[in-house]
């Protein structure tokens, strides 16, 4: 039996009411165990349709405009939804037209009035008869034009066009558009690569092994491996290679310190632990204590022992008189995320460059109190999921320019040469590297 369309639907539509009209996360949503098959069956639809729509949203509504015959933008919201849903069956979902038209009309009369189900159906059919010869942007402008069809917004593809050229931005905003594969770290205190392939080939889960790292594997499907209790038994913990290269520029050693001080959700303090074998001390800290609290459950189902955590404003830390010092200090300050835009479909709706400005003065506030916890001769690794230079490569620059007793080290060997700058730098980037985009840069203390 498959999962029934219109509670589905339903549940997709409310979802993207409150992500456009209360600002909710896409990826927020998840709720307990289902309570039947079907009920995970409506559940993966219905988070199918809220990714899928949230990704395609502008050319959507692009598209819905060249056959509705009003504003669309004047239109009562769930009724929008709902034609975004229909239409993202049509194009993305290749539901069968008769069946996705009927389905959303029905949608419609029961969620809006009975009356707007004649829209839905005129427009819906208007998109059909289209199908084959879709209207194209044609602003005059090159960037808009290419946002649209890729349905990102225009300042982020302008600056990208900038910096990439035309075939690698759309490459880039294309990985945006992906379903998102995931990345599994191997929890080797727990088990060991052949082993856990063996539990993945009898769940029937497809993967293969990382093409960057050895302890790590990918994946298509995350809800075999979540059923099966292998995330809450600390097996292995989602975390995408990108950001684990982060721990590798880290180069963390058995017996050292390690202090991670913007440290939720927690993964690269976990990383840090099992690259140093649990043998040694890391210290994480965040801002948030529900944060610091979810750090600590994780790290007693990896069975670490090595990890302290402390709810602490980095700020406020580095200002105490017994301020905590490390051999290496990894800072993940906050960032615009323009890195993750694949699995955080929502993220290129919320982002503005007024938001970079403000990010780039806050990163540089967090650099100078991480560097006060760096011990003589030790490491400061300041890291990001964004592609942007202002607050990777132009932070780094302004760091060394007010902290002369700090030098730029190279990561050389650390990582994969590809991912190698011709400064040293360590940068990710989703068009090249199939992972998400992040940034890592080593300042060693005179």
């Amino acid at each position: 039996m498959s999962a029934s369309p219109i509670p589905a639907r339903a549940r997709a539509i409310a979802r993207l009411e409150r992500i456009e009209r209360d600002g909710a996360y896409a990826d927020a949503f998840e709720g307990g165990p289902p309570a039947s098959d079907e009920d995970a069956r409506e559940e993966r639809q219905a988070s199918e349709y809220v990714a899928g729509v949230t990704r395609q949203r502008r050319w959507l509504d692009y598209l819905l405009a060249q056959f509705y015959r009003g504003d669309l933008n004047a239109m009562e919201s769930p009724l929008r939804q709902i034609l975004r849903i229909g239409l993202y069956d049509i194009l993305f979902l290749h539901t069968p037209p008769h069946a996705a038209v009927n389905e959303t009309v029905e949608l419609a009369k029961r969620e809006v009035r009975p009356k707007a189900g004649g829209l839905v159906n005129a427009v819906l059919r208007a998109a059909l008869r289209a199908r084959d010869r879709l209207p194209v942007p044609d602003t005059g402008r090159s960037a808009r034009d290419l946002a649209i069809r890729h349905s990102h917004p225009t300042w982020m593809v302008k600056r990208w066009l900038d910096r990439y050229g035309k075939a690698e931005t759309a490459a880039l905003l294309a990985y945006d558009n992906a379903r998102p594969r995931y990345a599994l770290r191997v929890n080797t205190l727990k088990t060991t690569m052949a082993a856990l392939g063996e539990r993945l080939d009898v769940l029937g889960v497809e993967w293969a092994p990382s093409r960057w790292l050895d302890d790590f594997v990918t994946v298509e499907r995350l809800q075999p491996i979540l059923h099966a209790g292998l995330l809450a038994d600390g097996t292995v913990a989602v975390q995408d290679e990108a950001a684990a290269l982060v721990v590798r520029v880290l180069d963390p050693r058995p017996g050292g310190t390690v202090l991670d001080v913007a440290a939720a959700p927690g993964g690269k303090a976990l990383y840090a632990a099992l690259r140093m074998s649990d043998q040694g001390r890391v210290q994480a800290f965040d801002l948030h204590s529900g944060k610091a609290n979810l750090i600590r459950e994780a790290a007693t189902a990896h069975g670490l022992a090595s990890i302290e955590v402390e709810a602490s404003d980095l700020r406020d830390l580095a200002a105490r008189s017994d301020a905590p010092t490390g051999d290496r200090v990894l800072l993940d300050a906050p960032c615009s995320g323009l890195g993750v835009l694949a699995k955080r479909a929502d993220l290129r709706w919320r982002r503005t460059p007024e938001e970079i400005d403000k990010l780039v003065a806050l990163q540089d506030e967090l650099l100078d109190a991480a560097a006060a916890l760096v011990r003589p001769g030790g490491l400061l690794v300041y890291s990001t999921c964004t592609t942007e230079p202002e607050e990777n490569e132009a932070r780094v620059a302004a760091f060394l320019t007010r902290h002369a007793d700090f030098t730029l080290e190279r990561a050389d060997g650390l990582v994969p040469e590809t991912f190698i700058t011709e400064a040293g730098t360590y940068v990710a980037l989703p068009q090249r590297h199939a992972t998400d985009g992040a940034f890592a840069a080593r300042l060693r203390r005179r």
